[in-house]
């Protein structure tokens, strides 16, 4: 009897731990292989880095809530929270390490949180410690990844800046920045491909508003540091679109501005100079794409106005370049004030999934 009794308090012991256990909350860390990311992401012994626009990571569970474990390295970041593939928020990350509620109060069974860096690099790096699933939930396996991808190269506009700044102002703080908004991220989603953003307001090919031009930063971790370089190997774009040369084409009109004088010293840069050194990015892109279908494009703001030569300066590099892989796609001026707006975004994102469906079979 003594040995029955004894089992028998061993057997509720044992279940009473069980359903403890499954009441406490489930710390997912960063390096959990069932977590999805998408972006040039570095991975540190704690966390992960996040500073491209675009940088995302994806997790299925089964409960009620969920939050991240975050860290800013500024204070200019904003993140959207994506719910089952709605917006469900904004949150702004502080320099303090501590977490951010995603989502609570849900209704019990299977969701999906993502978690969406709006901002670009210069506005700092985010630490990305992992989730916390709230007490009865639990992590689900990683679905597939997507099998297409994409990777977008540019500036201002490819990142988002401004897009959700309506008083016609064009402010840069992060606020009114939503990569997600984007033309990129949308023609993305609209194929279900994994993004990739490698972009920086102010950029150019051959002159940028600030000292580094973008063959100097593509093909970095962390655009900030020169020693740190992207193993291009970890990413195989099927669609790499390029829209590049908004911010050369006022910048090549200013002799007397700072970055004009130390690219080009004192003599405006002819046709030839441009061209190639179009060319000369887009073939060193080549490299390390070499089988993906390569989109120069180039708008919707001022560059692409009516009598702008910078179109046929990019259609000049893609035809010397005899690619039969590359193409060109010109968003038209928007004739509007600023950086486009989310709906001019949208319309640029119509435009290229146009295109890509009447030219790319992928």
């Amino acid at each position: 009897m003594k040995h029955r009794f004894s089992l028998g308090i061993t057997i509720y012991l044992m279940f009473i731990f069980l359903i403890s256990c499954s009441e406490q909350e489930q710390n997912i860390q960063f390096d959990n292989p069932d977590l999805n990311y998408e972006g040039r992401i570095e991975y540190g012994a704690d966390a992960a880095v996040f500073s491209w626009s675009g940088t995302s990571v994806t997790m299925q569970f089964k409960g009620t809530g969920v939050s991240a474990l975050l860290q800013d390295m500024d204070t200019a970041n904003y993140y959207n929270v994506i719910l089952d593939g709605e917006v469900v928020s904004k949150i702004h990350i502080d320099t303090l390490k501590h977490a951010y509620v995603l989502a609570s109060g849900l209704p019990k069974g299977k969701h999906t949180i993502q978690l969406f860096k709006r901002t670009e690099w210069d506005k700092g790096q985010t630490l990305f410690y992992g989730f916390t699933i709230e007490k009865g939930g639990r992590l689900l396996p990683s679905p597939a990844p997507k099998k297409r991808k994409m990777a977008f190269y540019g500036n201002s506009i490819t990142c988002g800046y401004g897009n959700e700044d309506f008083t016609g102002k064009d402010r840069p703080f992060g606020y009114f920045q939503n990569n997600y908004e984007a033309y990129g991220a949308i023609t993305a989603r609209h194929y279900n491909a994994q993004y990739h953003c490698i972009a920086k307001s102010g950029i150019g090919i051959t002159v940028s508003w600030f000292p580094m031009i973008m063959s100097e930063m593509f093909d970095r971790i962390d655009a900030t540091d020169s020693t740190s370089v992207w193993d291009f190997s970890q990413y195989t774009p099927d669609i790499v679109v390029v829209n590049l040369f908004q911010n050369d084409s006022w910048i090549v009109n200013r002799p007397n501005y700072e970055q004009f004088i130390s690219r080009f010293g004192t003599k405006k840069p002819n046709e030839d100079f441009i061209i190639n050194a179009y060319k000369n990015f887009i073939a060193s892109l080549r490299t390390k794409h070499p089988q993906s279908y390569i989109i120069c494009a180039l708008g919707n703001m001022d560059a692409t106005i009516e009598g702008s030569l910078w179109p046929g300066y990019i259609q000049a590099a893609v035809n010397q370049l005899n690619d039969d892989r590359m193409y060109t796609c010109f968003f038209p001026f928007k004739n509007t004030g600023g950086h486009p707006k989310v709906d001019e975004h949208h319309a640029m994102a119509n435009q290229l999934i146009g295109f890509i469906d009447q030219n790319i079979a992928w």
